[in-house]
C-alpha cells in the first residue's frame, strides 16, 4: 500500500557505453538535505535492450527494478515508476556518466562512476534458483476491454494435468510478476512453494511494468481488476488447468481486487486475501498514516492533528465537482492554511501532485466491503499482527462484523503473530524494516496457504 508519511520524510522509497557495453554497476552519491545517499544502478544487457535495478544501501533497499531503460549513445534514461523516480544522464567516457536524478518534480545532480565490482545485495535464502523442479512458461494474455497485453509466467508440476490453479494479484505500486520490492520477490517465493506442492500458479507484470503493455500511471484499482479478470479468462482457455478449481490470491491492494472479481464471477473457486483492505480506502489510509507515525514516536496531539488535516484533504479529493487545476489549488490552499508555513511550498506541491493522481482519487473512494458482501465462494483472509499498512485489528473487526451479518459469506480469518505487511517475521512492522529482513515470507504462512488451498 502507499505510505503517505513518506511524502514528508523520504526522497526514496537501457544503457551502453563507448565500448557499446555498459553492463555492470554504476555508483554515485545523492546530496539530500545535508546528507549523502549512496545509490547503485546495476545494468544488465538482454539482447538489444538493457535492464536495470537500483540499490540504496544506506536504506537497506536493493534490487528496485527499473520500469524503462533507454540508451541512445550518449544519452541515458532510467525510469522507476513505482518510486516516482527517473534518471537522465550522458555517458562522458567508459567510466563516467553525468546526470540528473528526478523525484517528485525535484532535480538533484547525480554523477555515476563505473564500479569494478558488482554491488552485493542482501541475502534472500528463500529465493528459488534455476533449474526449477517444475515447468515454468512465459505467457501472454490480453485485457480486451482496455486493449492491454499482459505478460507473465505460468508454473505447473512436471507431470500430470488438470491442475488446480491460482492467480497472484499484486499490491499497489508498479510491480513485476515477482511483486519485486525492497530486494524481495514475494510472488516468486510463493509461486515456487505452491507449484512444488501440486498447484499451478499464474503471476504477471502489472500493466505498464516490465514486459506488460499499457500505462500504469493512468490506471486505478478498477482497471487492475480488469487485468486480473483477463488472467482468469486466460487460464480458462488452457487444457492443463482444472477450470473449476481456479482461485485468486491478492496481496494488499490485490486483496481488494480479488473480491471485486469473485463478487461477479461465480466460477471462481476461492479467494485468499493477504493483508487485503476491509476498511474503506479513506479510513485505511488515515489509519495507516496514524500507525506508522505513532511507531516513529510522534505525540498523540500531532497524530490527531495530522489525521484531521488529511481527512479534510481526502474529502476535497473525492469531491467530484473539483478537477484539474481547481482541485490542485483547493488542496494546496488547504495544506498551506493548515500547516501555516511549517511545510515549504515545494513540499506542498509534491504532496498535491501525489494525491491528485488518478489512482489516489479512486482508492480513497474505494469501499471493499461492498464487494465482500457479494462474495459466496470460500474466502481466506490472513493478516500480520504487526502490519502497519493494513493494520490487522481494525480490518479483522470489520470483516467479522460483515460475516456475522451475511450468512452467505464463507470466511476464515487468520492473524499471524509478529508478522508485518509482507508476512515476514519482524521486530517493529515498519516499512523500512522490510529490506533488512532476510526472510521474504514466513514458512508458516506458505504452509497455511498451501494446506488451505488443497483442502478446497
Amino acid at each position: 500500500m502507499k505510505i503517505t508519511m513518506y511524502l514528508f520524510i523520504a526522497i526514496f522509497m537501457s544503457m551502453s557505453s563507448f565500448s557499446q557495453d555498459i553492463s555492470g554497476t554504476w555508483t554515485g552519491e545523492l546530496a539530500v538535505q545535508g546528507t549523502k545517499l549512496k545509490l547503485n544502478f546495476n545494468i544488465d544487457k538482454d539482447g538489444s535492450t538493457h535492464k536495470a535495478t537500483m540499490d540504496s544501501p544506506s536504506q537497506g533497499a536493493y534490487g528496485i527494478p527499473a520500469s524503462n531503460v533507454t540508451f541512445t549513445n550518449p544519452e541515458l534514461e532510467i525510469e522507476i515508476v513505482s518510486a516516482g523516480i527517473s534518471y537522465k544522464g550522458k555517458l562522458i567516457d567508459d567510466s563516467n556518466i553525468d546526470g540528473i536524478f528526478i523525484q517528485g518534480g525535484r532535480e538533484f545532480d547525480l554523477d555515476l562512476t563505473r564500479s569494478k565490482e558488482k554491488a552485493t545485495g542482501p541475502i534472500r535464502p528463500q529465493e528459488p534458483k534455476k533449474p526449477y523442479s517444475y515447468n515454468s512458461t512465459d505467457v501472454s494474455f490480453i485485457n480486451v476491454e482496455d486493449n492491454v497485453t499482459l505478460k507473465g509466467t505460468l508454473t505447473s508440476p512436471k507431470s500430470g494435468s488438470n491442475f488446480p490453479a491460482v492467480i497472484l494479484v499484486s499490491g499497489s505500486g508498479a510491480q513485476n510478476r515477482d511483486e519485486e520490492l525492497m530486494g524481495h520477490k514475494p510472488f516468486l517465493v510463493l509461486s515456487d512453494y505452491l507449484t512444488r506442492n501440486g498447484i499451478a500458479v499464474l503471476r504477471y507484470d502489472d500493466r505498464g511494468t516490465a514486459e506488460s503493455g499499457g500505462d500504469y500511471s493512468l490506471a486505478t484499482t478498477h482497471d487492475f481488476a480488469k487485468d486480473a479478470n483477463a488472467a482468469v479468462e486466460f487460464l480458462r482457455t488452457r487444457d492443463d488447468i482444472n477450470h473449476s478449481k481456479i482461485g485468486i490470491i491478492g496481496h494488499s491492494e490485490g486483496g481488494a481486487i480479488a473480491p471485486m472479481l469473485a463478487s461477479k464471477d461465480a466460477g471462481i473457486a476461492y479467494i485468499i486475501l493477504m493483508a487485503g483492505p476491509i476498511l474503506d480506502g479513506k479510513d485505511l489510509m488515515l489509519l495507516q498514516k496514524y500507525k506508522i507515525e505513532s511507531q516513529m514516536g510522534a505525540p498523540k496531539s500531532v497524530l490527531d492533528n495530522n489525521n484531521k488535516i488529511f481527512s479534510d484533504a481526502y474529502d476535497i479529493l473525492v469531491n467530484k465537482n473539483l478537477n484539474g487545476e481547481v482541485l490542485k489549488d483547493s488542496l494546496f490552499n488547504h495544506f498551506q492554511r493548515e500547516y501555516a508555513g511549517a511545510l515549504p511550498k515545494n513540499n506542498i506541491d509534491e504532496l498535491v501532485n501525489q494525491l491528485t493522481k488518478i489512482w489516489w482519487r479512486a482508492f480513497i473512494s474505494l469501499k471493499p466491503a461492498e464487494y465482500l458482501r457479494e462474495v459466496k465462494c470460500p474466502t481466506l483472509a490472513i493478516f500480520g499482527e504487526k502490519d502497519l499498512q493494513v493494520p490487522s485489528k481494525e480490518n479483522i473487526e470489520k470483516l467479522e462484523t460483515l460475516a456475522s451479518k451475511n450468512s452467505n459469506m464463507k470466511v476464515e480469518i487468520k492473524e499471524f503473530e509478529d508478522l508485518n505487511h509482507l508476512f515476514q517475521e519482524c521486530t517493529t512492522g515498519m516499512p523500512n524494516e522490510y529490506a533488512q529482513i532476510e526472510q521474504t515470507m514466513s514458512p508458516k504462512v506458505l504452509e497455511f496457504i498451501k494446506s488451505w488451498i488443497l483442502k478446497r
